[in-house]
């Protein structure tokens, strides 16, 4: 059996869906979820009690990184005691391209403590590294429909969730011959945010980091998750979320969404 996790959000509702192999559905809040003929066990990530119990009888976890919090890693590393406890047998990990311990966008560095911890234990693992949802570009923008941000001219290879939920599938379907790879998972071009407001009917404007932060001020969001922001702007402008790859195509043979086809 395979146990689906974040089956509520974008990525996992859609794995939810896709999937034709006997699966549970595993989250925080049932009432969130319009699937109600699947299993749906219910358990919080920092909940390793209840989550050993939710995932008894479970040969592979699909894990989708939980919500930015300040705390998520330890989250995280919960999650994956109690799939040992529970004698899973592999962990499929959403991740996020470029996760590095040091890498610009903060929260990628989240994703790489993950992948570190998941392979300290005697699972068997898949990591998925999925770049910038392709539906995220759009809600970038203002009311005013203005893209803001330190990007500056770098590129970003976007990819949409349909395709990495059919990804994710693809490996579900048939998980052994996918143990120990990691996948990075993108669309067919990189483009610039410039590019991107064109084709969207938007316009972009350059700031500057501290002009990101100070234009962000008002929100009144906690320091951790302001760094998330504006840092996801300063990795495109790095280049590290340009690199383009196949692994879309060759899972699931059939060529990943372009942001005009939205």
């Amino acid at each position: 059996m395979i146990v689906v996790t974040g089956a509520s959000g974008q990525v996992g509702g859609r794995v939810a869906k896709l999937l034709h192999r006997p699966h549970a559905l595993l989250v925080r809040d049932p009432a969130k979820l319009d699937q109600t003929e699947k299993t749906v066990k219910v358990a919080d990530y920092s909940d390793t009690s209840a989550m050993t119990q939710a995932l008894q009888g479970a040969e592979t976890l699909f894990l989708v990184s939980g919500r930015e919090h300040p705390d998520r890693l330890r989250q995280h590393k919960s999650a994956i005691d109690a799939a040992v406890q529970a004698q899973v047998q592999r962990i499929v990990y959403l991740s996020f391209a470029g996760a590095a311990k040091d890498c610009t966008f903060t929260f990628g560095r989240d994703h790489w403590h993950t992948e570190r911890y998941i392979r300290e234990t005697e699972l068997a693992f898949t990591f998925l590294r999925d770049n910038m949802y392709l539906e995220m570009i759009p809600r970038l923008a203002d009311e005013r429909k203005v893209i803001k941000g330190p990007a500056g001219d770098g590129r970003v290879a976007a990819v949409s969730y349909d395709d990495v939920a059919a990804a994710v599938v693809a490996v579900l379907d048939d998980p052994a011959t996918h143990d120990g790879k990691t996948y990075t998972l993108t669309g067919p071009e990189a483009f610039t945010l410039h590019e991107a407001a064109e084709i969207l009917g938007l316009t972009y404007v350059p700031e500057t980091v501290e002009e990101a932060y100070a234009s962000r001020a008002h929100y009144g969001a906690p320091d951790f998750e302001v760094a998330g922001w504006v840092t996801s702007y300063q990795a495109i402008a790095n280049g590290e979320l340009a690199e383009v790859t196949q692994d879309v195509q060759t899972l699931t043979g059939r060529r990943p969404k372009e942001l005009r086809g939205l």
